[in-house]
Formats: C-alpha cells, sequence, structure tokens
C-alpha cells in the first residue's frame, strides 16, 4: 500500500499507556503475542498494541488504514473493547456496499415515506450506536457528496433522520477504515480532505503480513490448533508448509494466510501440507498489457470472470466503483463476488475473532 503523509499525533500520557499495552499483551501458542482480537509478536504488531491502548483511551476519531485482509476491523473492534464504550454497541457499517442513494437512510435513518420503498420509519445506524462506536469501513467508497452529511455529524453530534424536521442528537464515537492511501483518494476526489483531517485525528496502519516479521509461522500454528481444538483432531503442519509459510508474500494477507490453513485442514489426514499457491493453481494466468487482458483458451467459466474482475480492479487502482462501471455491474454484485474470492471484507471465515 502506498505511504500515507498523515502521522500520529502525540498523546498525553503516552509512556503510560505503552505501559499499560505491554502488562495487558498476552502470550498464546508457541509465544505468538495476543492483544485484543489481534495476534501477533512483531514488531510492527507491539507498536500497534500501543497506539491502540493510547486512542482506545480517549474518544478521538481514529482512521485505519491498511490493505484488505490485514484485520481492520479487528482494529477498530479492539479499540472498542478497551475504551470505556466497551459495554456499548460496536456497530461496523460495510459503506462500498450499500448503495449511494440508500447511505445516508441507512447512516441516519428516515421517516415514513421519505422516498420510494419507505413504508415506515426507521432509525440509522447512528442511533444504533448510541453510547458506543460506530465503525466506517471502506469510507473511500462513500460519495464525496454524501460524505458533507456526515462530517456535519461529526462536527456537531447531530443530524436529521431523511425526510425529518426533528435535530437528534447521538453520542457516537467514529472510527474508519480505508484500503486507499488517503491523501491519494482526496487527489483522486474519492474522499473529502475535508472529511479525511476529521477522521484521521489519530490515524492507525495495519500494517500487511510481508512487513510482520515472524508472525507467518506464529499465526499458522495458532489457526492450525484452533482448528484441532475445534474437530477434536491433532494434525501438524508439514517441513515443506512450514517453507511455504517462510517464502510465500501472502497478499492477501492473515485473510489468505488463514484460509489457506483451512482449506488444507480439510484435506488433510495427520500432516497438513500447504502447497505454495502457485504451484496449487492449475489455472494459467491471464496475459495483460496496458488495458488489455488475454485469457487462455480452455480457462475455466468461473476462472476466467475472477481473473478479469480482479485484473479490472487492479487496472482501476483498486477502486471498486470506478471497477464496476467498467465491468457493467452493480457495486454491490462487485464487492460480492470480491468477498466469495477471499479478497474483500466480509467473507466467510471460521473463528474470525482469531483474524490478526
Amino acid at each position: 500500500m502506498a505511504s500515507t503523509d498523515l502521522d500520529s499525533p502525540p498523546v498525553a500520557g503516552g509512556s503510560h499507556a505503552a505501559a499499560q499495552a505491554k502488562h495487558r499483551v498476552a502470550e498464546g501458542v508457541a509465544g505468538l503475542k495476543s492483544y485484543g482480537l489481534l495476534y501477533g509478536s512483531s514488531p510492527v504488531m507491539l507498536d500497534l498494541y500501543e497506539q491502540i491502548e493510547r486512542v482506545a483511551a480517549t474518544d478521538a476519531t481514529a482512521l485505519i488504514i491498511g490493505e484488505s485482509g490485514t484485520g481492520k476491523e479487528l482494529v477498530a473492534r479492539t479499540i472498542h473493547d478497551q475504551s470505556a464504550r466497551k459495554d456499548a454497541p460496536f456497530i461496523a457499517v460495510n459503506c462500498g456496499a450499500i448503495p449511494d442513494e440508500l447511505i445516508e437512510a441507512e447512516l441516519f435513518g428516515h421517516e415514513k415515506g421519505s422516498f420510494t420503498g419507505a413504508v415506515q420509519g426507521r432509525i440509522g445506524y447512528f442511533e444504533h450506536a448510541n453510547g458506543g462506536t460506530l465503525f466506517l469501513d471502506e469510507i473511500t467508497e462513500m460519495a464525496p457528496v454524501r460524505q458533507v452529511k456526515l462530517l456535519r455529524a461529526l462536527e456537531t453530534g447531530t443530524f436529521y433522520r431523511v425526510g425529518g424536521n426533528d435535530l437528534i442528537s447521538s453520542d457516537v464515537r467514529v472510527i474508519a477504515a480505508t484500503n486507499r492511501d488517503p491523501a491519494v483518494a482526496v487527489k483522486e476526489n474519492g474522499l473529502r480532505e475535508d472529511l479525511m483531517y476529521r477522521l484521521a485525528v489519530f490515524p492507525l496502519r495495519a500494517p500487511p503480513l510481508r512487513e510482520r516479521e515472524g508472525d507467518r509461522e506464529l499465526l499458522a500454528q495458532h489457526f492450525l490448533a484452533s482448528l484441532n481444538v475445534q474437530e477434536s483432531a491433532s494434525k501438524s503442519f508439514s517441513k515443506r508448509s512450514m517453507e511455504t509459510l517462510r517464502t510465500w508474500s501472502w497478499p492477501g494477507n492473515v485473510r489468505e494466510l488463514k484460509n489457506a490453513v483451512y482449506r488444507a485442514f480439510i484435506l488433510a489426514e495427520k500432516t497438513v501440507e500447504l502447497p505454495h499457491p502457485h504451484l496449487a493453481s492449475r489455472v494459467k494466468k491471464p496475459v495483460t498489457q496496458g488495458d488489455s487482458m488475454s485469457v487462455w483458451i480452455g480457462t475455466p467459466l468461473a476462472d476466467a470472470q475472477k481473473q478479469i474482475i480482479l485484473g479490472t480492479l487492479k487496472h482501476c487502482g483498486g477502486d471498486k466503483r470506478r471497477a464496476a462501471k467498467a465491468l457493467g455491474v452493480s457495486l454491490k454484485t462487485l464487492y460480492n463476488r470480491l468477498s466469495t474470492y477471499g479478497t474483500e471484507d466480509g467473507g466467510s471465515e471460521p473463528a474470525e475473532a482469531d483474524d490478526a
């Protein structure tokens, strides 16, 4: 992921917060440390734990920046669980999965008859999360024109339901997340600059797995141990699997690793074989050149569709809205497809709370 110019601001009592974080970090399977819902013993993860400890003690808004699969929602949940709001609701919303014309009604609620299909009034996520935390994932997928009302709600703590005249107050702590560089999103008109600075009072970076020194093997062993307990089994990794763990870059991050272990566990009798992803695939990669792609003859239809979707998304720089438009499908359909490929937040996974 491209770097961001946003640096975490100093926080009063930082050394005390760091000491608290170190005290709360637990050690699990084979030396794997954990903090809240996060797992990892690498220096970048230990630094993240300290940052979470600092921001959790405040009511500041936070912006989590990280690639897909790095566990941004788990970072947000851990902040909530370590905060004074831990006994109040934690509401997670994927902004990219909600149709643009409905996002305001979903966030702020609506009155009966305010639009076609509004047969009765409903409260929105801001009211559902009252007293707690509202997590807005994929915030850069919200159309800039819709971001204006969100900015006002953050600044004033008040809002109107769609079609309503009563000013409503809600005590909500907002945490947002994106897999894009916020500064780049601003330049490409995907994020309002004023909203970026309002959200990024305390920016956090969820590191990709390739930067987490030593965590790959520890996490794989942790996921395997959890599956062994769940299935009353005693399976173990082969030596070749451990080599794969160390040499593969895991571009899908912890989610890719977790799903790979799960699949290998299902196929294994006693020894879990984790084949190198490049060797495991029998489908030839498409040939790309500029804005064109050639798919090999004989490629199964489902695999060809996947290659085209992922290739288009890459060509659009990860901008899902642009990719959906180029593919001629709705943004929601694109999210559903990405979810089935295990490349988008919200996919079905075993033991969700263990995703670091």
